[in-house]
């Protein structure tokens, strides 16, 4: 099975740039499942259910979320609404929203989505590695379970991705890492034959400070002072993602690239063979 996920989309820049890029990247590669981490999309801070039904209308099948995802506060009304569209998975319970769900294909096939945010350097929530524990104990992977697994680890610090990676390696097809808005170099299948890097990176224009106007990002650091609202740049955006294949016995990952289109950043589109 083909699979791709993008990852932070920041303002309008990374909207336009998934919405102008994505038909092509769908022709290439024809994946099967498409999940878009879009907890930023809304202005930089949050999402709402306006973008979210624009993505899903592009043909991304599941949208994640983050820290961010309650910025926009329509939302707290309305995802409970959208089966699509994910929080993190280890907030409280009563949270409103859901964590993980399990999505059938075109093709007939299950596909599992897990959203989980790390806690270091992160709002405190409840032990991601449990709530992962738990949502794998009810959906396997492989034969008589679910056909590919991807878990958005949604954090700063890379030593707990790269944890959580090896602690789902051979439970999912793909453990991929948002929040820092920074592609890194990583990309591998881990011994067990799960696809992993430790940050996705994001759609957005790349001409910035993650995502944001350099010059208000650049006075926070320069002077320590409370200055102009953070708001994203608006220059052309590069999108950013993984592109995975799995093995349709097993649903692990036998292939997986990094997928670079637009904007600033070395353009890498995967070749079919």
């Amino acid at each position: 099975m083909r699979l791709l996920f993008l990852g932070d989309v920041v303002g309008r820049s990374g909207r336009e740039g998934v919405l102008t890029h994505l038909p092509a990247i769908r022709a290439a590669l024809d994946p099967e499942f498409i999940v878009v981490n879009g907890e930023n999309a809304a202005g930089g801070f949050g999402i709402n259910d306006k973008i979210a039904q624009e993505f899903f209308a592009a043909g991304v099948d599941c949208i994640t979320t983050g820290n961010h995802v309650w910025d926009q506060k329509e939302l707290i009304g309305t995802i409970d609404r959208e089966p699509r569209l994910l929080r993190p998975l280890n907030f409280p319970e009563g949270t409103p929203g859901r964590g993980g769900a399990v999505f059938q294909t075109d093709r007939g096939r299950r596909i599992l989505v897990v959203n989980v945010m790390l806690r270091l350097f992160m709002d405190p929530l409840d032990d991601p590695f449990a709530a992962c524990d738990r949502a794998f104990r009810q959906f396997r992977l492989g034969p008589g379970g679910v056909d590919a697994a991807i878990v958005d680890v949604h954090g700063e610090a890379t030593s707990e991705k790269m944890a959580m990676g090896h602690f789902l390696d051979g439970r999912a097809s793909l453990v991929v890492g948002t929040h820092s808005h920074v592609p890194t170099a990583d990309l591998q299948i881990l011994p067990g034959g799960t696809a992993y890097q430790s940050d996705a990176g994001m759609c957005g224009d790349y001409d910035s400070v993650i995502g944001m106007r350099k010059e208000p990002a650049m006075a926070r650091f320069i002077r320590k002072m409370p200055g102009e609202r953070l708001t994203p740049a608006e220059g052309e955006a590069s999108v950013c993602g993984v592109y995975v294949e799995t093995d349709d016995r097993t649903g692990l990952a036998f292939r997986t690239e990094p997928v670079r289109l637009g904007g600033r950043l070395a353009p890498h589109l995967p070749a079919l063979g």
